[in-house]
């Protein structure tokens, strides 16, 4: 594999902004210190916080490798940390995505804004699974990717105000969709919206409105939210 497929670039293109806006609520609620995890209890424990974890995989940056955990040999698809996440491999092989069937990929081609090809299998994988955020739990030679399942994690909640930064840095990830990427975030949060040429005309709640305007190439290149009083 020297790139990433259409159907897997579709995929996270449908999915960054969401997963952005829920890893920033993940980083608020759930401190970043020392750190321990229990796989086989599904816990993972930072600055007295304890969330229940399923694995996605892990990536050796030597070699520059993702694995998943149903193909790691110290884990397997029956392991208490992996069954949760076996629903990516089943909508990988319904939609034809090989980065969610391959056991092991390589990601040495991956030269883009990632800090490497594997925090983007990540985030897609974190994405289809939903839930609170995922995880990079760091080890000597490279990162093991978790998936937080915990009802105690709070979901990201709708705000208007960050969305072209959000949009913009999903963009810059997954560039494929820039459109899709708006409307799956509106979706995600259930706000009504109208698309035409150039630009999508969304309908606030409480009363007010906003607009995106898109270039020839598909880019955001304006948003404009006008807040009714009732929202203020």
């Amino acid at each position: 594999m020297s790139g990433f497929s259409p159907a897997f670039e579709r995929l996270g293109a449908a999915l960054a902004a969401v997963v952005l806006q829920q890893q920033e609520t993940l980083a608020e609620f759930l401190p970043r210190e020392d750190w321990s995890a229990d796989l086989t209890a599904r816990t993972y424990t930072s600055g007295g916080v304890t969330v229940r974890v399923s694995l996605l995989g892990s990536y050796a940056a030597n070699e520059r490798t993702w694995l998943w955990g149903w193909a790691n040999p110290q884990f397997g698809d029956a392991h208490p940390a992996v069954a949760p996440t076996l629903a990516i491999r089943t909508l990988g092989e319904r939609l034809g995505i090989p980065e969610f069937t391959t056991p092991e990929i390589d990601l040495s081609w991956y030269e883009g804004p990632a800090g490497h090809g594997g925090e983007l299998i990540a985030m897609a994988a974190g994405g289809v699974l939903g839930g609170g955020g995922y995880i990079g739990a760091g080890y000597d030679g490279g990162s093991a990717y978790l998936h937080v399942d915990d009802p105690q994690a709070p979901p990201a909640i709708w705000d208007p105000v960050p969305v072209p930064r959000l949009i913009s840095n999903a963009v810059s990830l997954f560039p494929r969709e820039p459109r899709l990427t708006l409307a799956r975030l509106l979706s995600h949060h259930t706000i009504p919206y109208r698309e035409s040429e150039g630009q999508t005309e969304v309908l606030l709640p409480g009363g007010g409105k906003a607009h995106a305007q898109f270039d020839g190439l598909g880019r955001l290149v304006h948003w404009d939210a006008e807040l009714s009083p009732a929202s203020l």
